[in-house]
């Protein structure tokens, strides 16, 4: 059986492939928290395993509910200007969590420059 233009070969019995965009394998790192929640607040970092135009699949620090609503800071590897570090921030709902690999179906992003560190604005080094 021949598998759709860029992805991997179908298996024999294995489900359709039921994405409608394809992913890309990028690890990069990111910050996320839950938003929109009740009760303690809840955000960590973790590291993304591939992104789509409509979702990304990240590791956790701790495993997180589905259903909730995220929003995901990720480091972005290109820069603006050829100067400027960018961030890809994304909201969406968690749609599976097993383990600690989360996946967010995105139903808005932007792109913002990345805050630099106080240290690194005032000119000191570490």
């Amino acid at each position: 059986m021949l598998a759709p233009w860029g992805c991997a070969p179908a298996i024999p019995g294995s489900p359709p492939e039921r994405r409608a965009n394809d992913r890309s394998p990028i690890v990069r790192n990111l910050k996320y928290k839950i938003v929109g929640g009740r009760g303690a607040p809840e955000s960590g970092c973790g590291q993304t395993l591939d992104v789509s135009s409509g979702g990304v699949l990240f590791q956790a620090e701790t495993p997180l509910a589905p259903g909730k609503r995220v929003e995901v800071a990720i480091s972005w590897p290109a820069q603006l200007d050829g100067r400027c570090a960018l961030q890809f921030v994304a909201q969406g709902r968690i749609v599976r969590c097993r383990g600690t690999h989360v996946a967010v179906e995105i139903d808005k992003h932007e792109f913002r420059t990345q805050r630099r560190l106080a240290s690194a604005k005032l000119g000191l080094s570490m």
